[in-house]
């Protein structure tokens, strides 16, 4: 078949004849150099180029912890393909990535794809969640695009095939903006991956009372030595779904009528935004990409990044944009007011330091030892500017930026911003360490670890709550655990809740606070030696991942969830619980306006909001 390519920007073929079309897809192949998915790829490789197919789709979680090493492998894999091939990443792309996502763009040119086929649109986009635990999100600008494109490519008969990681369920935080876009089009099938084992389901689930068919494919290796892929083939009258195990005859899974006239679907109304009584809560800005960063806040404006690379400043009195400064890559590190007017913007390569009236860059210092996407901080005295990186993590001079020490003996990188008292700097990383070094001189004074060996279960992304001669954390591994601030030395381990990476404290140090798996809020003691809890609340989140810091200001506690939900509890009365509905995606964090006291957040949906205790 005749596949002729353009430029979208991204590879686009065109053809008008109407006939069947043979996909192979390859989906959480899930390959690190020399493991067993590696030996499987390069067969199911070999077997894909000694049939005729179209086009050959890998529908994410191509690596297991996104690395450049794996994803360089893996590409080296592909590239042996010798039929066109799209290539999407999933969320070990997204979530885990030595590169914060940039390395998968370097090497396949883009994290989304549409091509023609005959009659047949094929269309695929980016799904998240992106550098720490959330749900799957579709990025703002990627509704966006796939909007612009299906309205430039669906015409003339053309139908539509949809492609992401994830599956149109509540896996995906703004599934039904995803969907409703699906629906203005003849599309045919959502196809998508995540689950490894096959699946056919309506988008949005039996509730949303659309027909839109969607298929879940197979994973390269579905366990008890079943190695694989999928295959579709796309007659004038159905979709055919095969299961090909290596050396075997496919097997048909799926039978799919080819049609492109749905029933909507319906989703309920979002729950109204309203404030609490005492409270006058404000949407300050609504971006055009997504936002996946905290915000740095100084006496005029609010800063932060986005998902196109863009470091921005909106004024607290107006809302408006001041300025927009391109970076290159998204953005995951928060912007930083180091003093003298002037903004540390951490990027993929380079910090900025940035005039903040202006946004003209006024010293750029580049990094070669890969990207920033911890939350950096200044040290109370305002005489160093601490910035986690990959693998190290830098004190430097705000004024200039330049180095006071490096600590340089991290297997992996830097994510939450460390905690300061005193000379003590502690921070976690995703090396399955917790470390203290000394604030002035950038000294080990010791380290801890939870005796696990995989990385993702380390405390890489808690900020830590230093309590007296404590210090207290909360890990993936589900524990609260006390250390000795001095020694490091293990005080005490809790599993009593399901504990994961959302952290706080109380105002006078007295109390922790910690959100829970299960939408807790648990309250302990930090006085005494061993564990001692105060109180639980049920903050009537259900199941939460998200790892929004916990923050008590002027007698309320503030958290965020993993679906734009912010709860305020009276910190002195345990209750009652208000709720704030902002969104539908993740809280990137509880940021306090230092000269105001009014109480900031972001959402990954690109909105942020001021919530101000009047």
């Amino acid at each position: 078949m005749n596949i002729r390519h353009l430029i979208l920007p991204l590879a686009i073929s065109l053809c008008f004849c109407a006939q069947s079309q043979r996909i192979a897809i390859l989906s959480d192949i899930h390959v690190t150099p020399g493991n067993p998915c590696d030996s499987a790829l390069r067969v199911a490789v070999d077997e894909i180029n000694s049939s005729p197919f179209d086009l050959v789709i890998v529908d994410g979680d191509l690596s297991n912890e996104g690395s450049d090493e794996q994803l360089t492998n893996v590409k080296d894999i592909l590239d042996g393909i010798r039929h066109p091939l799209y290539v999407l990443p999933g969320n070990h792309e997204n979530n885990w990535s030595q590169s914060a996502t940039k390395t998968f763009i370097d090497l396949w040119g883009n994290d989304r794809f549409a091509t023609v086929v005959d009659s047949l649109v094929v269309v695929g986009i980016n799904c998240g969640p992106y550098m720490k635990m959330g749900d799957g999100h579709i990025k703002q600008e990627d509704l966006h695009w796939l909007r612009s494109t299906l309205d430039s490519l669906a015409t003339d008969g053309r139908r539509v095939l949809s492609f992401n990681h994830y599956p149109l369920l509540p896996d995906l935080d703004n599934m039904a903006d995803y969907i409703e876009v699906l629906d203005d089009y003849p599309v045919v099938a959502h196809i998508n991956g995540h689950y490894h084992l096959w699946n056919s389901y309506t988008a949005g689930g039996p509730d949303s009372g659309s027909d839109l068919p969607c298929v879940t494919v197979r994973a390269l290796d579905t366990g008890g030595g079943d190695f694989g892929y999928s295959i579709m083939n796309v007659d004038p009258d159905s979709l055919r779904f095969y299961n090909k195990q290596l050396g075997k005859d496919p097997g048909l899974k799926y039978t799919i009528p080819n049609h492109s006239y749905h029933t909507r679907a319906q989703f309920p109304p979002r729950p109204a935004l309203t404030a609490p009584e005492g409270f006058e809560v404000t949407r300050v800005w609504a971006d055009s990409a997504s936002i996946f960063t905290r915000l740095g806040i100084d006496r005029r404006n609010i800063y932060f990044g986005n998902s196109l690379g863009q470091a921005r400043a909106i004024g607290k009195a107006d809302s408006r944009l001041k300025w927009s400064i391109p970076t290159g890559a998204a953005l995951f590190s928060r912007p930083v007011p180091v003093g003298k007017k002037q903004i540390a913007v951490p990027t993929h390569n380079a910090i900025l330091f940035v005039d903040a009236e202006s946004g003209k860059v006024k010293r750029r210092i580049d990094s070669r030892e890969g990207p920033y996407v911890a939350d950096g901080t200044i040290s109370p005295d305002r005489k160093a500017y601490i910035q986690g990186g990959y693998k190290r993590i830098e004190s430097r001079r705000p004024d200039n930026g330049k180095i006071i020490w490096t600590y340089d003996s991290i297997f992996n990188y830097c994510q939450a911003a460390p905690a300061i008292d005193g000379n003590d700097l502690v921070f976690g990383a995703w090396d399955t360490n917790m470390r203290c070094l000394d604030l002035n001189t950038g000294q080990l004074k010791w380290v801890w670890n939870n005796g696990k060996t995989a990385n993702m279960l380390g405390p890489g992304n808690v900020v830590p709550v230093i309590a007296d001669d404590k210090v207290i954390i909360v890990a993936p591994d589900r524990y609260m655990t006390a250390l000795d601030r001095t020694t490091g030395r293990q005080l005490w381990r809790d599993n009593s809740h399901r504990y994961r990476e959302s952290l706080g404290h109380s105002v006078d140090g007295s109390r922790v606070y910690a959100k829970t798996m299960d939408g807790e809020l648990v309250a302990v003691d930090t006085t005494t030696p061993g564990f001692h809890e105060l109180w639980t609340i049920d903050l009537g989140l259900g199941y939460d991942h998200a790892p929004c810091i916990v923050a008590e200001h002027d007698g309320y506690i503030y958290t965020g969830s993993r679906r734009g939900i912010v709860t305020i509890t009276p910190a002195d009365s345990r209750g009652p619980v208000s709720t704030l509905h902002l969104g539908v995606s993740e809280v990137n964090g509880i940021d306090i306006d230092p000269t105001t006291g009014d109480i900031y957040v972001s959402l990954i949906e690109g909105t942020i909001y001021r919530i101000r205790h009047q």
